[in-house]
C-alpha cells in the first residue's frame, strides 16, 4: 500500500510539474484596475499527455500554483483560445468545470472577468446554449468575448501580458480574413483552431467541436 501511495504521490508531482512547464496557467501583471490576471493559453495545455488525469492536475495547479500567486486580490482570466486542437491541448468542458468548481467559495468571488480571446463562432454559439447548464450563473455572466487583441488592451497595457506567437499569428489571420469570425470562411486548418469535442451527454450530438 505504501508503495502505491508513493507512486501516485511521484505520477502527481510529475504531471503538475508538466503543467507548469508548460506555461499554459500562468499569473501575470496586473489590469488597469489594479487586479490580478490569470493568462490561460488554450494551445499550450498538455491535454493529451496529461490524459484521463488532467482534471487532477488542474486543480492541483490552481490550488498549490496559481491561488498563491493571486493571494487575497482580485482577479480575471484571459483565456486565448487561439489554435486550440481538440486531439491535443483542449481536456474538454467537463475537467474544466470541475476544476473551475474546486476553487474556494471567496476565489469565485474574487474572480472578476473571464476575457475569452478569439472565441470563433461556434463556441459563442455552444456558450449561448449551453453556457448557463454547464457552468454556475456566477461564472457565466462574467464570461467577456475578445475577438480581436485589440479588445484585451482595452483592459491592460500591453507590458503586463505576454502574447504567444500562435495567439498574434491567429489574431493577423483574422485581420486579413474576417469572414472566419463568422464561420463563413474557414482556415485551412480548420480544426487547429476548434476545440475539443464537448463532453457533455447535450452537445456531443449538436457539436462536433468547438471553434
Amino acid at each position: 500500500m505504501e508503495v502505491i501511495v508513493e507512486k501516485d504521490a511521484a505520477v502527481e508531482s510529475e504531471l503538475l510539474l508538466l503543467l507548469e512547464r508548460s506555461r499554459a496557467i500562468t499569473v501575470q501583471g496586473r489590469d488597469r484596475k489594479g487586479r490580478a490576471v490569470v493568462r490561460v493559453v488554450g494551445n499550450h495545455l498538455p491535454a493529451r499527455e496529461l490524459g484521463v488525469r488532467a482534471e487532477e492536475a488542474l486543480k492541483g495547479h490552481l490550488r498549490e500554483r496559481v491561488l498563491p500567486a493571486i493571494g487575497d486580490r482580485d482577479f480575471v482570466v484571459v483565456y486565448m483560445h487561439s489554435r486550440v486542437d481538440r486531439a491535443h491541448n483542449f481536456p474538454g468542458v467537463a475537467v474544466i468545470r470541475a476544476a473551475y468548481e474546486s476553487l474556494p467559495v471567496e476565489a469565485k468571488e474574487r474572480l472578476r472577468a473571464v476575457y475569452f480571446v478569439h472565441p470563433g463562432l461556434q463556441s459563442r454559439l455552444f456558450f449561448a446554449t449551453m453556457g448557463r447548464f454547464l457552468f454556475s450563473s456566477g461564472l457565466y455572466e462574467k464570461m467577456r468575448y475578445m475577438s480581436r487583441l485589440e479588445y484585451v488592451w482595452a483592459h491592460m497595457d500591453k507590458g503586463q501580458l505576454e502574447i504567444p506567437d500562435c495567439v498574434r499569428e491567429h489574431d493577423e489571420e483574422l485581420e486579413r480574413r474576417p469572414l472566419m469570425d463568422y464561420g463563413i470562411e474557414a482556415a485551412d486548418r480548420r480544426c487547429m483552431y476548434d476545440a475539443a469535442s464537448m463532453d457533455t451527454s447535450a452537445s456531443l450530438h449538436s457539436l462536433r467541436c468547438i471553434s
